[in-house]
């Protein structure tokens, strides 16, 4: 190393050393209690969600308070990323005795301040509750949601302040990047990576190193690195609560992917409706180029590496590769054929690498503690761990990182506290729009790219949507099918046409207008879209109706051949019928009924006109006597 590569790794490590002393009550074992006579930190989620229900709001009362009394020495506040428990939110986590106050409001703050703030004694009707309804103290180190997670990924989310560089400095950030520039050779860098076996967590699952060594002899002088942050699947939120908490993490790994590669610029395409962590990413690169650590002569390096943001518009398909990167290039957001592939063509005809967020939060672990450490994490073939949105009918809603292979039993019981209102499980959706549905009978099956594969949906990019009892199959592929065709490009005529006429179908069938036949078009249709379709995204577009054919099939032929729905979910198959044995003839359902559509009095008998009825079902939530009948 020269001598001015010397003295920038001092200067960065000084401020590890500091800052991790500084951190140490958030890792330091639990003490029982603490209050600002002992030293304290408070940490506040900052992020999307907690934002909404009034996190900052806390935040802002609790900084008066410590404004006013001047104990900015002794209480540091932060707002923090993601803690995960998203069902409990607003969330609160004071160190060093790790008490989690969950749906924290601003009338909270009071009690908390005097109880616990300055009088060391919790708030206990505000601690996390198990899914038992036990009040956990220490709910990072006992809740059961947390229990069996093993954060990579996520390891900074919940614990840093992301607006802080030094804090990301403090727990190993930049190391691995010091480690690439001081000790290691491109050759090498890919190699580890390649042997860590680390897939692309975007959905495809395709291995990130073999990317980067598909690059790497690309002769050229100009390469880039692209981080996919569009994030476009209908309840996921795992790569934007990356970039809200641990925004340095992605930096750090493009830069490396910048060296392994040859590139000296990098694009994070993110889409606009992502404000926060735009704006922590903003942040996050103003200050690594502060500190030497992205721009010109990284580290003293010699080494340059920039890294700009592009905003989409929030056009689902522009989170398909060749999309994204003609988005970023100015066109319009259409894919094109492969080959040529991106690492040979891609960002303004340039030889390109694209990760998406989570897939590159794992890279500088994976430099720093090595291929066998992130193998050793997982089942075979699927290394490491994944990160799911969890969410539906789930008592623990919220964002969970487990290692491949964990079962998806595991991760509805045991972390999500099962499936709400004490309803029966009845299938999983993975992979959003792409993918399929896991239904009960594959409760125990493996949550990793291989075996989600042989059921016939994806890993996607981690959506996980639970549906109970309550939940229509045939509903639930309409709705996807709905978000497909407004997305389709239009591109190719089969997933322009296609997916429509699907569409149609399945409209007709939640709707009691289906035939026989529909079933056996939906499977000619799906078919010649998945093998003709130019995009990923198109090809996968049938999943849905596909997997909800394959394992819900006779859900279908009820709708069609009964003309009913299982579920009562699809309105044009629900009836709502007075049990005249037990009805009173109170006259209630009359009352409420908004369409007008019940006649009768207490000398003739309550009747439901059918074709006036809306559906709506608040006679049936208004009988007292229990005496409205659904689909009877």
């Amino acid at each position: 190393m020269t001598s001015n590569m010397v003295s920038e790794f001092k200067r960065i490590s000084a401020i590890r050393a500091l800052k991790k002393n500084e951190m140490a009550p958030r890792f330091k074992k639990i003490e029982e209690t603490a209050s600002v006579n002992t030293g304290m930190h408070i940490l506040i989620c900052g992020v999307a969600g907690c934002q909404s229900g009034g996190s900052m709001e806390v935040y802002r009362l609790l900084e008066e308070k410590i404004k006013a009394q001047h104990l900015e020495e002794k209480i540091k506040l932060i707002s923090t990323g993601c803690m995960g428990l998203c069902a409990q939110g607003p969330l609160m986590v004071t160190y060093p005795d790790r008490i989690m106050y969950t749906h924290v409001q601003p009338e909270d703050v009071e009690e908390i301040w005097n109880s616990h703030v300055t009088g060391g004694e919790p708030v206990e009707r505000l601690f996390a509750t198990e899914s038992d309804g036990r009040k956990i103290r220490d709910a990072l180190g006992e809740h059961s949601f947390y229990a069996k997670q093993q954060r990579i990924a996520l390891r900074n989310c919940g614990v840093i302040d992301p607006l802080n560089i030094e804090e990301y400095i403090g727990r190993d950030g930049y190391a691995a990047l010091e480690k690439v520039l001081s000790e290691m050779e491109p050759e090498e860098v890919i190699q580890v990576v390649i042997d860590s076996n680390l897939r692309g967590r975007g959905g495809a699952g395709f291995p990130a190193g073999r990317k980067w060594k598909g690059m790497l002899y690309q002769e050229t002088d100009v390469k880039y690195i692209a981080c996919n942050a569009d994030e476009g699947d209908p309840g996921a939120f795992m790569d934007r609560s990356v970039l809200e908490g641990d925004p340095h993490s992605v930096l750090e790994a493009m830069t490396i992917a910048g060296f392994a590669c040859g590139a000296h610029r990098g694009f994070i395409y993110v889409r606009a409706e992502y404000p926060v962590a735009v704006e922590r990413l903003r942040i996050a690169i103003d200050q690594a180029k502060d500190y030497g650590l992205l721009g010109t002569n990284i580290l003293g390096s010699g080494f340059d590496f920039d890294i700009e943001i592009r905003l989409g518009a929030g056009a689902f398909v522009c989170g398909e590769g060749t999309a994204l990167m003609a988005s970023i290039g100015g066109h319009r957001g259409e894919p094109r054929p492969k080959p040529p592939r991106s690492s040979e063509k891609g960002i303004f005809d340039q030889p390109t690498v694209l990760n998406n967020v989570e897939t590159l939060a794992n890279v500088p672990q994976i430099i720093l503690k090595g291929a066998d450490w992130f193998t050793g994490i997982g089942c075979e073939g699927n290394s490491g761990t994944k990160v799911f949105a969890l969410g539906g009918k789930i008592e623990n809603t919220g964002l969970v990182e487990v290692p491949m292979g964990t079962s998806l039993r595991e991760i509805v019981y045991e972390i999500g506290g099962g499936v709400s209102g004490g309803m029966t499980f009845k299938a999983a959706q993975t992979g959003g729009p792409s993918g399929g549905c896991i239904p009960a009978e594959h409760i125990d099956a493996s949550m990793d790219f291989d075996s989600l594969t042989k059921l016939g949906t994806m890993m996607g990019s981690g959506g996980l949507i639970v549906m109970a009892e309550d939940s229509c199959m045939v509903d639930i592929a309409k709705f996807f099918l709905d978000f497909t065709v407004d997305e389709s490009c239009g591109k190719c005529p089969p997933c322009r046409i296609g997916t429509k006429r699907m569409l149609e179908i399945c409209t007709r069938i939640t709707e009691g207008r289906g035939k026989p036949e529909d079933l056996d078009d939906l499977e000619d249709l799906a078919f010649t879209i998945s093998n003709g379709a130019l995009c990923g995204l198109g090809q996968s577009a049938p999943n849905p109706v596909m997997s909800t054919l394959r394992y819900f099939r006779d859900e279908y032929e009820a709708h069609v051949i009964e003309k009913k729905c299982p579920a009562g979910v699809c309105k044009s198959m629900i009836r709502f019928i007075i049990f005249q044995e037990t009805c009173k003839r109170c006259g209630i359902c009359k009352k409420n009924c908004p369409a007008g559509a019940i006649t009768g009095d207490k000398d003739h008998p309550y009747v439901i006109d059918q074709d006036k009825c809306v559906k709506c079902g608040i006679c049936q939530s208004k009988c007292p006597f229990k005496s409205i009948l659904k689909n009877a």
